[in-house]
């Protein structure tokens, strides 16, 4: 008999389309749950930092990814589910753009694909904007396109209160036999600002914090919270997977001392990547590149993705920083930088008119763009020689960034069998011993990022070690 975890009480919630109030609901969800004094462990289905942001905040627990393009079975992801399930009360899952959408024509990718994978009710949020009986045929389609797509409930959105109300509610519960748990009104209150890649992150202040108090308001006045809990509870449990912790490899004999950069200008990082960096025997040493004056005492660093390009006046005003990061690399620091942290190590950002200096480590300067140069899923495979990956290894990642890099291709690890990253089927700058790339990797996609980065970092330690043990010996 196949052993069983807890039910781990789940609920995806998605929408027909995009733009129809996923994260307004799932925001308002996190915290009015988490009000109730419950444990709500958030995640977001797709690649993306800039939603988990806001879920971790409303949330009070660091959102995680949920992603089938990164793990190689549909075992893994419910694995990966049920490690950080496990800890929770309940558990919300925010879909991406429409419910059946996905990387390719099978609809392996997709929000759906993912609910059936954790075999998890779906609260469905519909635009109800200009839209009167019709919705239930909308609901009714959802239902029924694939089989085996627990559409649970509904949530009504930029509902005209009154008759058009009704209306919906009784097309709803006598033609799909689902209740409506709610129906939102319009309220322009209830948005969060964006920007060229999507949402303002949570990290870069305090000030949009009022945003998830009125979501949670929302929620709270329109809909039923202990109908969600029913429905969310109404789940059968998992199969217990025979892994249900992290990285196997714990090193003890030392623990390297990996920095990562993170403030408001990098905050793009997958909590199970940090995980997995500490659980290959790295210790993490956070660092600010607006307030520290030096780098600390390093063996690696690892820098992430951010807007760079908002703050480049701050960045760059933090001479004393530059010239640390850039001594340090000259020194053979290890550093592992993504998107925003490759910008940051460049000669400058230019934007516009405007400019500002950088690192100067990589020989590039950054453009900023009006439109993508890279949006979707990446595969590439290591190419050439470089400090982290062996040659054969195959990466999925992603990208998003409004920029390109002037710079010559030639000295790159990564052969792009899809995406755009540094252009010309390219990607992955190699200098010193600094990796750095437009694609942003999660450890599912690629499970040997982790231990190769601590690796660096502990023979750059060892190194050092006995460079200065051989300076001893020679002035004792």
């Amino acid at each position: 008999m196949v052993p069983e975890v807890n039910r781990l009480p789940r609920l995806v919630i998605a929408a027909p389309q995009g733009r129809s109030g996923k994260t307004t609901v799932t925001l308002g969800l996190c915290a009015a749950l988490r009000a109730r004094g419950l444990t709500v462990q958030p995640y977001k289905k797709g690649p993306d930092y800039i939603d988990p942001s806001w879920l971790s905040e409303a949330a009070g627990c660091a959102c995680r990814s949920l992603d089938p393009f990164f793990y190689d079975q549909p075992e893994d992801l419910r694995a990966a589910f049920a490690r950080s399930a496990r800890r929770a009360d309940i558990s919300l899952i925010e879909g991406n753009h429409g419910i059946f959408d996905s990387f390719d024509e099978t609809g392996v990718g997709s929000t759906a694909a993912v609910a059936r994978t954790l075999d998890a009710p779906i609260l469905l949020v519909v635009n109800a904007t200009r839209v009167g009986r019709s919705v239930a045929a909308i609901v009714h389609g959802c239902q029924t396109f694939e089989a085996g797509t627990n559409i649970a409930g509904v949530v009504l959105n930029n509902v005209a209160q009154g008759r058009h109300e009704a209306r919906m509610r009784t097309a709803i519960e006598s033609h799909c036999n689902i209740p409506v748990v709610g129906a939102i009104p319009r309220d322009e209150r209830l948005t969060i600002p964006d920007r060229h890649l999507g949402l303002v992150p949570r990290g870069e202040g305090e000030t949009l914090l009022s945003a998830i108090t009125t979501c949670q308001q929302a929620i709270e006045r329109y809909l039923d919270l202990d109908l969600v809990l029913r429905i969310a509870s109404s789940v059968s449990p998992l199969p217990a997977s025979d892994d249900l912790g992290g990285i196997s490899s714990r090193p003890t004999d030392s623990h390297p001392k990996i920095g990562v950069m993170r403030d408001r200008a990098f905050t793009f990082y997958y909590p199970e990547n940090l995980e997995a960096l500490e659980e290959a025997g790295a210790e993490l040493v956070f660092v600010n590149a607006f307030t520290d004056a030096t780098l600390p005492d390093l063996d690696a660093l690892y820098i992430g993705g951010g807007f760079p390009e908002i703050f480049m006046d701050e960045l760059s005003a933090n001479a004393a920083m530059r010239t640390s990061v850039r001594q340090a690399i000259e020194r053979g620091l290890p550093v592992y930088a993504e998107c925003g942290g490759m910008m940051y190590l460049s000669r400058r950002i230019v934007w516009g008119e405007k400019s500002a200096e950088m690192v100067g480590v990589l020989p590039c300067e950054i453009e900023m763009t009006n439109k993508p140069q890279g949006h979707g899923y990446v595969t590439a495979k290591v190419d050439a020689e470089n400090p982290f990956f062996p040659m054969g290894t195959v990466l999925r990642g992603h990208e998003f960034h409004n920029s390109r890099a002037a710079a010559d291709s030639s000295k790159t690890a990564y052969r792009l069998l899809r995406g755009n990253g540094l252009g010309g089927g390219r990607d992955g700058f190699v200098l010193h011993n600094v990796l750095a790339s437009y694609t942003h990797l999660h450890v599912g996609g690629c499970a040997v990022w982790a231990e190769g980065l601590v690796k660096r970092a502990r023979l750059y330690r060892e190194s050092r070690q006995d460079s200065e043990s051989s300076t001893f010996g020679v002035h004792a």
